[in-house]
């Protein structure tokens, strides 16, 4: 006669098979969870180091051209209160070059537009009005330094140049109620001058054109 326990050991066999294949699922499964929220984990840690790393060096740059754009360039002179009145009458300018006050109708195009002859000073004022840089020189000016200023000019919308004999230093940068004589090309307050007053804050009209004006 076969025992009962002979008949049920190959069905407790079967079910201790079926519990240690569950088991080690269980086991398997547990790992891979493990696994992904730890991989989860250093991802978000990474996303979070590197947004705050990026984040960091913007706030840098913004405060770099913030300090470029707010420190006092040394020796520049300041006019305020200044007139815009439209004339198509000569007008007699209190500085020279001029940086503002009453002016023709129509502008200098200033679409980094290099001039080599002189050009009238109430275009030009219209020309800086509408947010752009005007270097001038005169015969005392080295040609290097000229040549400079020029590449730089006609690498800058919203600035041009031109010869201006009768001023009284040998560079001059100016901008609507803003003006500094420079050594030259290569003096660090021309780049300062460029990037603070190319369309800046004291911009009269802002966006308006530099081309479609006098092109002479």
């Amino acid at each position: 006669m076969t025992s009962i326990k002979n008949q049920d050991s190959p069905s407790s066999a079967r079910r201790a098979k079926l519990e240690e294949a569950r088991r080690k699922e269980r086991g398997r499964e547990r790992r891979v969870r493990i696994f992904t929220i730890s991989a989860a984990v250093v991802v978000v840690a990474a996303l979070v180091v590197g947004g705050g790393y990026l984040m960091t060096k913007a706030d840098d740059k913004d405060k770099a051209e913030a300090k470029v754009k707010t420190d006092a360039i040394a020796g520049e002179r300041s006019w305020d209160k200044l007139t815009q009145n439209h004339v198509e009458t000569p007008v007699s300018y209190p500085m020279n070059p001029p940086v503002g006050g009453d002016h023709n109708p129509v502008w200098m195009n200033c679409n980094a537009d290099v001039y080599t002859e002189a050009i009238p000073k109430e275009n030009a004022v219209h020309s800086m009005e509408h947010g752009a840089v005007w270097v001038t020189y005169n015969s005392k000016a080295a040609e290097a330094d000229v040549k400079a200023l020029t590449e730089r000019v006609k690498a800058t919308p919203y600035s041009l140049m031109s010869p201006l004999e009768d001023q009284a230093d040998p560079l001059i940068l100016s901008a609507w109620g803003k003006q500094v004589a420079v050594t030259s090309a290569s003096d660090p307050r021309v780049a300062q001058f460029f990037t603070t007053y190319v369309q800046g804050a004291q911009t009269p009209e802002p966006g308006a054109a530099c081309t479609g004006g006098i092109a002479k």
